[in-house]
């Protein structure tokens, strides 16, 4: 069994999901920042500015930085809503309709009477888009937070602004434990780049379509057809019962993950292949991979269900 961003047909698509620009609080003009990702060798990204009133809820138009090798899907980080913390949700949105309706969000705070989390949540993805719970571990997110967004379908498992800015840039222990309570959900890596420090260029999605298409690659979002990473390739991945075998770019490691405590990992030099035995999580109803680099950069897997 191979998963489908390994089986699927086309090629790899390198991706940036959240980055912010001067429609909201980044330091750089739109066109700059698709600029910036087209030079650097990205195929598409999302441009996400921050969905409030007090920079006059921005989807911004990318389409005329398109060119036909670079392209963009049309999104927005969304906000309404209190988590237990008491602060405002912050939801990754890629490929909402210019026409979304805004939400009651005059600011970063909270207000009486505005949609819940999870109701905004839900508005996007009926819209069309993908929704990913952004940056948990940076915003504090509670297990029964993220269990009422339901909606969801990806959890940001590393987000490299977070890294730089506040040394919090993980999501693995909310999408685990939601993976154990059956929820099947998906992993990204982002940027989140406001362009104010080193916060880009640093995690991304590559997602297999057979057209470096807006539709074609929000299709294969949904769809699951992607893997993540802050370095690494991930080149194809098999799975035969007990027996795993993974092929990326040279690794000193490779990590499988289940659900709880189970693990078994895979170490050495310059590792280009692998078969692993699954002695150690057989019983786990799905497992994640990891594949880590002589430099400590890591790429992932979506999780594997075993059903």
């Amino acid at each position: 069994m191979r998963p489908i961003a390994f089986d699927a047909p086309g090629r790899f698509h390198r991706g940036c999901l959240h980055t912010h620009s001067t429609r909201s609080d980044g330091v750089l003009e739109p066109e700059e920042v698709c600029r910036r990702y087209r030079a650097e060798g990205y195929d598409f990204i999302a441009l996400t500015d921050h969905f409030v009133g007090l920079y006059d809820y921005p989807i911004v138009d990318t389409r005329p930085f398109r060119n036909n090798r670079f392209t963009t899907i049309l999104g927005a980080e969304l906000h309404s809503g209190a988590m237990a913390n008491g602060e405002l949700w912050h939801i990754l949105a890629v490929g909402l309709p210019e026409d979304f309706a805004p939400p009651h969000t005059p600011h970063f705070l909270p207000v009486e009477g505005q949609e819940t989390g999870a109701e905004i949540a839900r508005r996007a993805r009926e819209a069309g888009a993908f929704v990913a719970i952004a940056h948990p571990e940076w915003s504090g997110l509670t297990h029964e937070d993220a269990l009422s967004l339901e909606a969801a379908h990806a959890v940001e498992i590393y987000n490299h602004g977070c890294a730089v800015g506040a040394d919090r840039p993980h999501g693995f222990a909310t999408l685990d434990r939601l993976l154990e309570t059956g929820r099947r959900l998906d992993l990204v890596a982002t940027d989140d780049a406001h362009f104010n420090e080193p916060d880009h260029f640093g995690g991304w999605v590559m997602v297999k379509a057979e057209e470096n298409e807006p539709e074609a690659l929000l299709a294969a979002l949904k769809a699951g057809a992607h893997y993540s990473s802050t370095g690494p390739e991930i080149r194809n991945v098999e799975l035969d019962g007990r027996r795993l075998t993974v092929e990326c770019s040279a690794a000193r490691s490779i990590v499988v993950v289940g659900a709880g405590s189970a693990g078994q990992a895979l170490h050495g030099a310059s590792i280009t292949r692998a078969d692993i035995r699954l002695d150690r999580v057989n019983s786990s109803p799905w497992i994640r991979i990891s594949v880590i680099d002589a430099a400590g950069r890591r790429a992932w897997t979506n999780p594997i269900w075993r059903d």
